[in-house]
């Protein structure tokens, strides 16, 4: 699953998801019909619309055998929130079926694949940035540390206020822009406290706010996605 973002903004988080997959031994299957997930819909209330895009991102990914996400908030709508928005429709069995079958890029690779160590190597520091979907309502924390953990060369800081939001938050940047501010500023002083030389993160949208807070502080801190760093360093 490319997300919106991850098609408009960060393909090369796709492309380097899609290799270290491929490194790991998984066929992948890109569908060209998936369109979003219906989450902004769905977050502001309008149902109808929701469900008319989730529909065909049913349709998109009915024959997959597992679908892997580069964002934990697109991750969690699957999961979470189809469910919810196809209880009572004809398309509640296929919602539910595709929710247990969608995972976050590194809960898949801990969970599913049993990944225990990897042929990548990066020297450094980094620290990791848990987005909110995937922390609370996947409940994905440990495995993106421990895929870090498993790089050579790399030293892991762990992040203060992990479990903090960084404001960005879909509709809620933009609709409050100054609370949304005092978020991101709060979560870039804790970055910049670590000392570490690599922020990493599993979600673009949480990634975008942070790297384009961190710019107009003047830091040119180094900030990718989990999949860019494993594919970068990876070892064939």
């Amino acid at each position: 699953m490319i997300t919106c973002l991850g098609d408009a903004l960060y393909p090369r988080v796709g492309v380097a998801a899609v290799q270290v997959l491929r490194d790991l031994g998984v066929a992948v299957d890109f569908p060209a019909g998936q369109t979003c997930c219906g989450q902004p819909a769905y977050n502001s209330g309008f149902r109808d619309s929701a469900c008319s895009t989730a529909r065909a991102f049913l349709r998109a990914f009915a024959g997959s055998e597992n679908v892997v996400s580069i964002s934990g908030s697109c991750a969690a709508m699957v999961r979470d929130g189809f469910p919810d928005l196809f209880a009572g429709e004809a398309e509640e069995a296929d919602a539910k079926a595709l929710a247990a079958r969608t995972y976050e890029f590194s809960e898949f690779l801990v969970d599913v694949l049993g990944v225990e160590e990897l042929p990548v190597a990066r020297r450094g520091t980094a620290t990791l940035h848990h987005s909110c979907h995937a922390r609370r309502l996947l409940g994905v924390v440990e495995q993106p540390e421990r895929l870090l953990g498993m790089i050579a060369g790399l030293e892991y800081v762990p992040l203060p206020g992990a479990e903090q939001c960084c404001g960005f938050g879909g509709t809620f940047a933009v609709k409050m822009p100054h609370i949304s501010t005092a978020m991101v500023d709060e979560k870039v002083d804790h970055i910049l406290a670590t000392g570490a030389e690599l922020v990493v993160g599993l979600d673009a949208s949480c990634l975008m706010n942070i790297e384009g807070r961190l710019r107009r502080r003047g830091s040119r801190l180094e900030v990718r996605h989990l999949a860019e760093v494993l594919a970068a360093g990876w070892r064939r």
